[in-house]
């Protein structure tokens, strides 16, 4: 417990003294405040955006966003890595192409997604599911091929049903596994919508930045960035509660 403390507490002077330096410097114009900003002019900047109304519009939209395109990226995965699971053929004959497209990069899928989708939150969401629904795929299958290979034979032999197999063997076997594997996910789906926010939106976190470097407002690109951490790791902490409360009652 006592160097659980410790560590949060060196975690937390590590962020006090960069933040110090990063004022410091600034003010003593020993770095470029037009280019590297400060903390002080962060802090002006988001509550600029407060007192326009548009900081809480413009979170909101980004964490819908990733949340919708995590969510159907996690059930999509789970019914085809299930399919996989079940049918290993279908995986043997599209794991190279699972392999080709994850490795693809997705920005040059952009142009596509815009006209077939259009210039609109859907192509947002497509484009998170395009960088992160391959990844859920391939973690998921092999946290179910990992199954204990005895106790499935055990089930075997007392008649369960495959549904069976999945309900009290498969899934529960690999549910820390995949849990542990969102923690990565959620901040790869924040990563597609930002991407996807740089190409159509006209409203979101990822909007804030590119408009920032359009007029040369590096001050809210660096706000844009620095609302991006703290979103990315609220996720974190969440994903990890859960992880953790699925662990205890497993123990």
């Amino acid at each position: 417990m006592n160097n659980k403390i410790f560590v949060n507490l060196f975690r937390v002077l590590i962020i006090l003294v960069f933040i110090f330096l990063w004022e410091y410097l600034s003010y003593k114009n020993i770095i470029n405040s037009f280019i590297f900003s400060s903390p002080s002019k962060i802090i002006k900047c988001i509550s600029t955006l407060y007192n326009s109304n548009n900081l809480f519009n413009h979170i909101f939209i980004t964490i819908t966003e990733t949340v919708v395109a995590f969510s159907l990226s996690i059930i999509i995965a789970l019914f085809i890595g299930i399919l996989f699971y079940e049918c290993n053929f279908i995986y043997r004959v599209l794991e190279p192409f699972l392999t080709l497209f994850n490795s693809m990069p997705k920005v040059a899928l952009g142009p596509l997604i815009i006209i077939i989708f259009g210039a609109k939150e859907t192509s947002i969401i497509i484009m998170a599911l395009s960088i992160t629904l391959i990844l859920n795929i391939m973690q998921i299958y092999n946290s179910f091929s990992q199954t204990d290979k005895y106790l499935d034979k055990l089930l075997t032999i007392y008649h369960a049903s495959r549904y069976e197999k999945l309900k009290y063997l498969v899934i529960p076997s690999a549910l820390v596994t995949i849990v542990n594997s969102l923690k990565i996910n959620i901040s790869m789906t924040l990563i597609g919508v930002i991407m996807g926010e740089f190409l159509v939106s006209k409203a979101g976190i990822g909007y804030l930045i590119v408009y920032g470097s359009q007029v040369f407002n590096l001050t809210l690109v660096l706000t844009g960035i620095f609302i991006l951490i703290l979103i990315s790791f609220i996720m974190y902490v969440i994903i990890t509660i859960i992880e953790n409360k699925i662990k205890r009652s497993y123990d």
